[in-house]
């Protein structure tokens, strides 16, 4: 399986209103780094994955409504908490509505929350 990986980074506010979330219960800021990854079994007629430059604009374009948002009040989130997972998902359902499931096998989506800790969603485009 091939694979491309592009990044880049949103800063976005947010609370996780349960107790388990300790300190982050109240409203505060993170920058996250992410990492997007498209996989395909076999290289296209030009013998890429996807153009680096269409991959690098998709994830721009999904991540543009959230940057600097309050995901507290963003509409993809409402009646769920914002978690780094859930991020990590709503990124890569929105990168997929923008590729050929016919050509793309699988989406990976790394959000980077701290340098030394981050979360990983597979979307195995397939089962959609």
């Amino acid at each position: 399986m091939f694979g491309l990986t592009v990044r880049d980074h949103i800063m976005i506010a947010h609370s996780l209103p349960d107790e388990f979330f300790g300190p982050a219960q109240g409203l505060h800021g993170a920058t996250l780094v992410i990492e997007a990854t498209w996989r395909r079994r076999d290289l296209d007629a030009h013998s890429v994955v996807i153009d680096i430059g269409e991959a690098s604009g998709h994830l721009s374009e999904v991540l543009a409504p959230l940057r600097y948002a309050n995901l507290d009040e963003h509409p993809s989130f409402a009646g769920t908490l914002s978690t780094t997972e859930a991020i990590a998902a709503h990124i890569a359902h929105a990168l997929a509505d923008r590729v050929d499931a016919a050509t793309i096998a699988r989406i990976d989506v790394v959000v980077r929350e701290h340098p030394d800790a981050w979360v990983t969603y597979e979307l195995d485009l397939a089962s959609r």
